[in-house]
């Protein structure tokens, strides 16, 4: 089955030629467990002629070995390289393929069915032209292929082509191939997928994959291959303007300096006017350089580097693009999100937003809704969970230039990175900037934070008490409270209970509840030490992500993260209100320590161990770290 091809004379340079001509074609199969995707890829790229010898040797050694049914070739070994896989029958890992016939070049991405490993179907989609969607058509039209479809079209992708798997299965019958296809429209149209086309086939016996079937001649729509070779690919990137994100500042000597990355869009030339985003700085380009030299112009999907005609301050991030049509730039968007981790996507947490080659620190806000796949009914939700869509705004901590998913994908594109595990937690696509982002500024003012200090002859501060609940927190920060004040120092306290009170009376102890609690927490002892104060909070704070939150609002050496350490048995041996006897008894749902996690500080500024120091010696501990840091001049 392997394509020999006999040359002679100059045909070999002339058959080259015509191979880097063909377009490329990127598709996905996608679909639920066990509908045949890698069975589907492993039949065209043997109806391709595309394996060697040794493959098809030991393809018939392993069809054998598995004990497939009929003695037929088990196509799917050639893609599930996986032992897991292979022992499960399932796709785990995203498995990508290259492959060519004699109009186009494919690359192929087996994505997993499994709705556990969604997360990685999602990755193969993100950079697809076209997707297959397998249905098993015993099974029909199911969760995990409408969770496919919307992922799809959430992703940008217009193509979609519907495999009705297994045909073989079903004796090949029309009603329920037609019974399939009018379910699988009927939900299409509810989210705005119109451009389907439906095909009945058997990946395992080849019907309808490369040449038609005789097994149905009531279809007589295109076999698969032939609408692979022939749908329309590319978004005709190089009619759109210039985008350029900035992956590198290439600096090989004193004489060259250059900006290296990959062009998402448009072309570009020696002479063109360019603007820096978001500093807006603007120039002209020089010179467009590859490693095999200078090009007069350069396209979409090259990666090169640009010379400028002026110095201007350019970093890994900023975009540079056509100067009379930019691209805007924002901190504040209204984002749809594919949460991908087994921890829940909590509002107002602190996480890393990665977009194209910018990294920027931000939050989520409250999410506006999330998406019931199987009705796309909006369902109001406080949090996301594995595998869940949904919709919510997004600030970050700086601008970053930007485009419309649906105008660009790599402008318009984001992940999520958890900022302690380093972990992907999410994926997100960007609809639009929001007004308010261009309409609020900071309003200056002539009292600052050092002129207010200096009335009260101390350094402003937060000190950030915390530990489990009964550690002791509370009694040792009113304690240091009596200290200063005595000593004529301007404070004020926090405390947790009482909080809850009135600013957040409104937030329970649900681990999104938490992060709000000390959200808002953070930013009014931000407003204190704006007045010159120091600040004492106590709160139980049990998670390092809210915590650094609370820490980045200031500036170095005003947070200071004080650990109250005291073991679970021991607060359990001091629960005075009676609280952990109840968690206990699961009369207290979401209580630190026994049904909530604490994340113990790691690097805390003051550590105290309460079964070792009394409450008045660790106070004692703490005013004269302040003193000794010279927060309290007087």
């Amino acid at each position: 089955m392997t394509r020999f091809i006999e040359f002679t004379g100059g045909d070999v340079e002339a058959y080259l030629h015509a191979q880097e001509q063909k377009d490329l074609l990127r598709f996905i199969t996608c679909g639920s467990v066990d509908d045949g995707k890698s069975t589907l890829i492993g039949r065209l790229l043997y109806e391709a002629k595309m394996l060697f010898e040794d493959q098809l040797t030991a393809l018939e050694a392993d069809s054998k070995k598995m004990g497939t049914q009929g003695g037929n070739l088990d196509f799917a070994l050639l893609v599930d390289g996986l032992a897991a896989e292979r022992e499960q029958g399932i796709t785990i890992d995203v498995a990508y393929r290259a492959f060519t016939t004699d109009k186009r070049k494919f690359i192929v991405a087996d994505t997993p069915g499994h709705e556990q490993y969604t997360r990685n179907m999602a990755t193969g989609a993100s950079t697809a032209d076209l997707a297959i969607i397998l249905m098993d058509a015993r099974k029909g039209v199911l969760t995990q292929t409408r969770r496919h479809t919307f992922i799809c079209t959430l992703l940008g992708i217009k193509h979609l082509v519907v495999a009705v798997n297994k045909m073989d299965l079903m004796d090949f019958d029309q009603a329920v191939f037609k019974r399939i296809e009018e379910d699988y429209r009927a939900f299409a149209k509810s989210i705005g997928a119109d451009e389907i086309t439906v095909i009945p086939v058997s990946a395992l016996l080849g019907d309808n994959m490369i040449t038609r079937s005789a097994n149905m001649p009531w279809y007589h729509g295109p076999t698969l291959m032939a609408h692979l070779e022939t749908v329309p690919v590319g978004d005709d990137l190089a009619d759109k303007p210039f985008r350029l994100p900035v992956q590198w500042v290439n600096r090989p000597n004193q004489n060259f300096r250059g900006f290296s990355g990959t062009i998402v869009s448009g072309t570009v030339k020696p002479g063109d006017a360019v603007k820096v985003l978001p500093s807006a700085r603007s120039s002209v380009v020089e010179r467009v350089v590859t490693y095999d030299g200078d090009l007069d112009e350069g396209v979409a999907g090259q990666s090169l580097t640009i010379t400028l005609k002026d110095e201007i301050d350019i970093s890994r991030g900023d975009v540079i693009c056509t100067a009379n049509d930019p691209v805007e730039v924002s901190d504040q968007f209204e984002v749809e999100i594919l949460w991908m981790s087994d921890e829940p996507m909590l509002p107002g947490r602190p996480y890393l937003f990665k977009s194209s080659t910018k990294t920027v620190p931000g939050t989520l806000e409250e999410l506006k809704y999330k998406v019931n796949v199987n009705t796309m009914e909006h369902v109001a939700a406080k949090t996301l969970a594995l595998n869940e869509i949904g919709v919510c705004n997004l600030e970050l901590d700086a601008q970053i230039a930007y485009a419309p998913y649906v105008e660009n994908r790599n402008l318009g594109s984001f992940i999520i990175i958890d900022r302690f595990s380093n972990n992907t937690v999410g994926m997100g696509l960007i609809r639009f900037a929001l007004r308010r982002a261009a309409n609020i500024h900071w309003q200056a003012v002539d009292v600052n934070k050092q002129a207010r200090a200096s009335l009260t002859g101390q350094k402003p501060a937060v000190l950030w008490f915390t530990g489990l609940s009964g550690a002791g927190k509370s009694t040792i920060a009113n304690l240091v409270e009596k200290q200063l004040h005595a000593a004529g120092h301007m404070t004020y306290l926090l405390d947790g209970d009482n909080v809850r009170h009135g600013l957040n009376r409104d937030l329970g102890f649900s681990d999104a509840d938490r992060v709000e609690n000390i959200r808002r927490v953070g930013e009014v002892s931000k407003l204190m030490v704006d007045a010159g104060l120091i600040v004492l909070v106590s709160f139980i704070s049990p998670f390092r992500s809210e915590r650094l939150m609370a820490r980045e609002l200031l500036e170095d050496g005003e947070f200071i993260e004080i650990f109250v350490d005291t073991s679970l048995a021991e607060a359990e041996k001091r629960d005075v209100k009676g609280l952990y006897a109840k968690a206990r008894r699961g009369e207290i749902k979401h209580f630190t320590g026994i049904s909530s996690p604490y994340e113990a500080p790691e690097k805390p500024e003051i550590r105290v161990d309460t079964t070792k120091v009394t409450a008045e010696g660790a106070a004692d501990l703490i005013v004269q770290y302040l003193k000794d840091k010279g927060r309290l001049a007087k």
